[in-house]
């Protein structure tokens, strides 16, 4: 079996069958603060209502983002650290690829999930659902310009916001790369920004 996670916007856990692509068991939800909380009673609760155990997953699924630093490196931690106690391969994959594939309507489209501060990732996938743009980050107003900059005639297709990526659908397309020997994704994160941090400056000189 396969183990999926993504908290690269909601937090989305799911059990797949590899041979099948079918989802077993999952749970998410969009809540974009509280990935660490809810991350672990998720694993928990889908290796149970799948009837099985870690011995039987072969493979741990993470989404690679793009997403924020703080909510996204919990999902992939998570990932490497199931898969290192299970001694099993991490299969990084892009997290708005999975979104793409879940759409009902064929392509093309411009996929954007919320990076907060105001700003927004995209990447645009053409009628066969291949990305062929992005990921990148914008601001909203800003979002025409940087399309056009990657793929000018993607400007005008359609826009599709959600909140989670199915965690379900990224199994699937890791199980299809499987059984085609596909390349995974860069197992990098997908932050596309600076962490909040600074370096500190110098220390300032104390006159007596």
């Amino acid at each position: 079996m396969l183990l999926a996670i993504d908290t690269s916007a909601g937090t989305s856990v799911a059990v797949v069958d590899p041979t099948t692509g079918r989802t077993v068991a999952e749970r998410s939800t969009d809540d974009s603060r509280r990935h660490a909380e809810v991350v672990g009673p998720f694993l928990a609760e889908v290796l149970v209502e799948a009837g099985i155990t870690g011995a039987d997953v072969t493979g741990v699924v993470a989404g690679t983002g793009p997403g924020p630093f703080t909510g996204l490196r919990v999902g992939i931690a998570a990932a490497r650290t199931f898969a290192a106690a299970l001694g099993v391969p991490v299969l990084p994959l892009v997290s708005h690829d999975a979104i793409a594939a879940d759409q009902a309507q064929d392509g093309p489209f411009v996929v954007l999930t919320d990076a907060r501060r105001r700003e927004v990732y995209w990447s645009a996938y053409d009628r066969t659902g291949t990305r062929v743009a992005g990921p990148g980050l914008a601001r909203p107003a800003d979002l025409d310009e940087a399309i056009r900059a990657s793929r000018p005639d993607a400007v005008g297709w359609d826009r599709v916001t959600v909140a989670t990526v199915p965690a379900g659908r990224l199994g699937a397309i890791a199980a299809d790369r499987l059984a085609s020997g596909a390349p995974f994704a860069d197992d990098t994160p997908l932050y596309l920004r600076d962490p909040d941090v600074t370096v500190p400056g110098a220390p300032k000189r104390v006159v007596r």
